[in-house]
């Protein structure tokens, strides 16, 4: 009877742990964007608009609450803290633990693909580096390719284009955003590129929150495969072969 006992015991301990590890959320890294298109008005040809926008999707990942967003862009601030701890001068009560830094069980890429512009109208001025774009409305459209990566086969689990194609006009007096892009001003809210850029990054984090909490054979992966069906057609459309 013990033993019967205990087996039984031991098999709901197996079933409890295998249950939460189950329940667990997505441990996920977000990497560093890349400019696969080339010469972008709004991308300086450094690492820091890619960097930018790692951080916006990383941010809209935490707002889901559907994943562990980990933190690796700062990771050296993280080991140096701990390593303070432990040099005796932190109280043992307060000082970060060693050996805690959790693992991303999958790494996030994006790439932009293409960007489309085009201005119309007038309005406020636009300065990138000191250049003068001028001030109009416009429309701008987005692609970016998207790809999961799992970190223990190497292996690329899922890719998707994400598009957004979105209307605006320029932003107002004061405005910056880092990559050495300003903003004149004007009595407009959001430039079209800017929505753009925002739409495929909230975008991205639904549709992971969709293919990655809630599975590839989800309902949610409908409205997805339709988008992506629907780019292909347009794709195949607009190439003309002899």
């Amino acid at each position: 009877m013990k033993r019967i006992t205990m087996l039984f015991l031991i098999g709901l301990l197996l079933f409890s742990t295998g249950f939460l590890m189950s329940q667990e959320k997505p441990r996920l890294g977000v990497l560093r964007f890349t400019n696969e298109v080339g010469n972008l008005p709004w991308w300086t040809g450094t690492s820091r608009v890619g960097r930018e926008l790692a951080d916006m999707l990383s941010s809209e990942l935490v707002s889901t609450n559907a994943f562990q967003v980990l933190e690796r862009k700062e990771i050296d601030a993280v080991l140096t803290e701990q390593d303070f701890g432990e040099s005796g001068r932190v109280s043992p009560a307060t000082k970060a633990k060693m050996g805690q830094i959790k693992g991303a069980r999958y790494l996030v890429a994006g790439s932009v693909a293409a960007f489309e512009g085009g201005v119309k109208g007038s309005g406020a001025g636009v300065r990138i580096k000191g250049v003068s774009l001028g001030g109009k409305k416009e429309k701008a459209y987005l692609a970016v390719d998207v790809k999961v990566i799992d970190t223990d086969t190497g292996e690329i689990v899922d890719t998707r284009t994400i598009e957004a194609t979105t209307k605006g006009s320029a932003l107002g007096a004061n405005v910056h955003l880092r990559g050495g892009i300003s903003f004149g001003a004007g009595g407009h809210q959001k430039t079209a590129v800017g929505k753009a850029i925002r739409a495929c990054i909230v975008y991205i984090s639904e549709y992971l929150e969709c293919s990655l909490v809630q599975g590839k054979d989800a309902p949610c992966m409908d409205k997805w495969n339709r988008m992506d069906q629907k780019r292909r057609e347009k794709t195949k459309s607009s190439i003309d072969i002899d």
